[in-house]
Order: C-alpha cells, then structure tokens, then sequence
C-alpha cells in the first residue's frame, strides 16, 4: 500500500510539473506595482513561472511590433487597440486598471494645496520647478499632463521651469530637492519612498489612463496565459490596486 501511495504521489508531481508553464510577461512602468504584488501569489498557486519585462509604453509598442516573444501584454488601452491580430488574440483584449495623474513632493515638504483646480494651479505658478515626464518620452502621463498644463493656460510658464524626465521617474527628481512638485500617475509615486505622495489632481482636470491587457497570438502557453490574465482582472484585486495607487477600471 505504502508503494503504492508512493507511485501515485510521484504520477501526480510530474503531471503537475508537466504541465506548468514559464510565461512571458510585457508591461509598463506604470502596472509594474500590481505586477510586483501579484506575481509571487499566482506563480505559489498554479505552479507557473512568470518572467516579467518592464518598459515604457513607447518601448512596449515597439517590442510588440518587432516581434518580440511575450505570452501576456499589459500597457495602455490605446496600445493595446492599435494592435492587429497578428499580435494579439482580439477576443482576449481586456481592462484591467486605470490610474490617474498624482502630485509628489520631497518628504519632507508641506502639504501643497491642490484641492481646487484654481489652487492646484496657483500651487504649480509658485513652485521653483517642476517634473514630469517629456511628452515626447513615450513615458506614461507625459501627454496628459502637458494637456492639463494647456487646458490651465500655463504651458509657456510652466514650460520654462520644468525638468522633463525621460529615462527616470519624476517622482525622485523632488526626492532630490531638484523641483518642488512631480506631476506622473499615482502608481509611480508609491515606487520611490524618499518621495511623498501628495493625492491626485483635482477631479475636473483629472485624465485618467486605462491599462488592458492582451495574449499574444503565437503564445504556446495559452491556457497559463489565460490563467494569467484571470488572476489581473479577477475583483479580489481591488484592494491591491489601491495600495497601489491604481482603481479597478
């Protein structure tokens, strides 16, 4: 009997073993939080291992349409709409998250006041400077942010003191004391800890930016890959999703 136990214990582990899976994982900077928190649970519960590759929404585009092998993509809706279906599974494209525009100062910086979109404007004409990411980047929020600044009517003032980040987060150039407000999504703030997360801009002016996710079409994991994206848009996620500076789509 005990052989036989033994022999059945030893059938199942290598069917389990058979049948995990190494998933690929492309996502941005900006999910990379959610990501950081989920994996470990989900690769612990199904056996799967997920590599994850980080780059920003530019940089993601142009792997995905340079063929690059990736099982599971998460970026942008708008990315994830502007590829065909020799990318990504059509049917399988879905919301997972969205994250809106947040304010951080150095740690040890007073509470600006940006409850109001006068005040939050009035806030942003007094500071020495301030960083976001260059709209040109491809870095999430850069587009969005220079539209608020324009819908505000302080582009050109604004303009002339800002430090426009490219390869690093906005979040640390005022945890450097170099600018005295970081304008970037909530979820990046949460990433640098000698930063301080003020709040979101005022709602009015709020632009809020949707993450979906899509499997890829030569994926040959395509029941982990599933599995995968069951795990990011499954509701229980809502409270790591706040933690994180981001909300259920």
């Amino acid at each position: 009997m005990k052989r036989l136990l033994l022999g059945l214990c030893l059938l199942l582990a290598g069917a389990a073993q058979a049948s995990a899976a190494n998933i690929k994982l492309l996502t941005t900077a900006a999910f990379r939080p959610v990501v950081l928190d989920l994996i470990p649970a989900f690769e612990k519960q199904t056996g799967h291992k997920v590599t994850v590759m980080i780059d920003t929404t530019g940089g993601v585009l142009q792997r995905l349409r340079s063929g690059d092998p990736f099982d599971v993509v998460v970026a942008t809706q708008e990315t994830i709409e502007s590829l065909d279906a020799t990318i990504v599974l059509p049917d399988s494209a879905v919301q997972i998250a969205r994250v809106g525009i947040g304010v951080a100062v150095n740690l040890s910086a007073p509470q600006p006041n940006i409850f109001s979109v006068e005040a939050f404007r009035q806030t942003l004409l007094q500071a020495r400077h301030v960083a976001y990411a260059d709209p040109t980047s491809g870095l999430p929020g850069g587009q969005a942010i220079a539209s608020i600044l324009q819908s505000l009517g302080i582009s050109s003032d604004i303009n002339r003191r800002a430090i426009l980040t490219r390869g690093s987060s906005a979040a640390e150039i005022v945890a450097r004391g170099e600018a005295d407000i970081a304008l970037l999504p909530a979820s990046e703030v949460r990433l640098v800890p000698s930063a301080r997360f003020a709040g979101l801009i005022p709602a009015p002016i709020q632009v809020y930016t949707t993450y979906a996710g899509a499997i890829s079409t030569r994926s040959r994991e395509q029941d982990a890959s599933v599995a995968l994206m069951s795990a990011l848009t499954d509701p229980a996620m809502e409270p790591m999703l706040k933690r994180r500076g981001l909300e259920m789509p």
